[in-house]
C-alpha cells in the first residue's frame, strides 16, 4: 500500500509539473501546437533571417560602390586641377629646359 501511495504521489507531481510547464510554454491554449506549426514557424524564421542577411549584403555592396565612385570623382578632379593649375615647381623645370 505504501509503495502504491509513493508511486501515485510521484506520478501526480510529475503530471503537475508537466501541466505547469505546458501552461508556461503554450499559455492559455489548451491544445498543444503540432509539429507542422512548429516547422512552419522555424522555416518562416529562417526565411526572415535570409532576407535580412541579403539586405545587409546589398547595403554593404551599395556603400562600397558609392565609395568607389566618390574616390574616382576625387581622382578626376585632382587630375583636372593639375592640368589647369600647374604647380610653380613644374613651371620652373619646364622653363629651365627651354
Amino acid at each position: 500500500m505504501t509503495r502504491d501511495y509513493d508511486s501515485q504521489l510521484l506520478e501526480s507531481v510529475a503530471v503537475r509539473r508537466r501541466r505547469l510547464r505546458d501552461a508556461l510554454l503554450f499559455g492559455a491554449q489548451r491544445a498543444r501546437r503540432t509539429a507542422d506549426e512548429r516547422l512552419g514557424k522555424v522555416f518562416a524564421g529562417i526565411a526572415i533571417a535570409a532576407v535580412l542577411c541579403a539586405g545587409c549584403v546589398g547595403w554593404s555592396f551599395l556603400q562600397a560602390t558609392l565609395a568607389k565612385q566618390k574616390a574616382e570623382q576625387r581622382k578626376q578632379q585632382q587630375q583636372q586641377e593639375q592640368l589647369y593649375n600647374p604647380t610653380p615647381s613644374a613651371e620652373g623645370t619646364t622653363a629651365g629646359k627651354r
